[in-house]
């Protein structure tokens, strides 16, 4: 059952007429393009929109009210007896000027967190709940999710500027089944992405990315890396509050 204030929706649903915003159908079509070029370098992302298993939604700057009902609604996809690998993709209305790095990052960490207040479960009693232990994630409904951030103002890394929106991408960890990084199917295939956004990118793999469960890494740092090769520095923006 679809909840009431959800905007879940397909490729299909994006291209209903006079339904949702120009800007959105426009965003789209740039995101969908960068990622199923031949060479992009997350053949996952890139194998899931050719075959129509993303999802995606969009918030306007002064309206985020459809977001909580919308991911509660795609993590149910999850429930059924056979694992797809969806993704959703949360486009922001664009700028009417172009931000800095900074911008996009507090952003897109007043998002989560706007999301956190609005959770109707709190968090798990059995996770961490500081960002700084190393086996710390973002929960959802007590779901771990994987979230990442991609703007235009990435002018290096451009495998995270997929168009003219800050672009929220959320991966639950269960699409990662069999391809963790302890796993060695998971190692291969992650480093061969890795290899590939080094290409792209022409930089060396940002050092905050690793993989979950690293004790030597945070995993909060990833959800928003920088256009560079150095390390973040400071605490994370995100706290638990229920």
């Amino acid at each position: 059952m679809v909840s009431k204030q959800s905007l879940l929706l397909t490729q299909n649903d994006i291209h209903t007429p006079d339904i949702h915003p120009d800007w959105f159908k426009k965003e789209y079509s740039t995101f969908s393009q960068i990622v199923t070029k031949k060479d992009f370098p997350c053949y996952f992302g890139q194998k899931a929109e050719n075959k129509g298993e993303l999802r995606y939604s969009y918030i306007s700057h002064n309206d985020w009210s459809t977001l909580p009902d919308t991911l509660s609604d795609f993590l149910t996809l999850f429930n059924k007896p056979k694992l797809t690998r969806h993704g959703l993709f949360v486009f922001v209305e664009p700028e009417k000027e172009e931000k800095s790095i900074e911008y996009y990052r507090a952003y897109f960490w007043e998002i989560l967190q706007y999301l956190h207040h609005k959770d109707p479960s709190s968090w798990p009693d059995d996770q961490p709940a500081d960002p700084e232990h190393y086996l710390w994630d973002y929960h959802f409904q007590q779901e771990p999710i994987f979230v990442f951030g991609n703007a235009p103002a990435y002018k290096q890394r451009k495998t995270r500027d997929l168009g003219n929106s800050l672009i929220l991408g959320f991966q639950p960890r269960r699409i990662f089944e069999g391809l963790e990084g302890t796993e060695p199917g998971g190692a291969m295939s992650r480093e061969k992405v890795r290899k590939r956004v080094e290409e792209w990118d022409k930089l060396p793999t940002h050092p905050d990315i690793s993989h979950y469960g690293d004790p030597e890494h945070n995993e909060w740092k990833q959800f928003f890396i920088g256009d560079d090769a150095e390390p973040i520095e400071g605490k994370c923006p995100f706290s638990v509050k229920k």
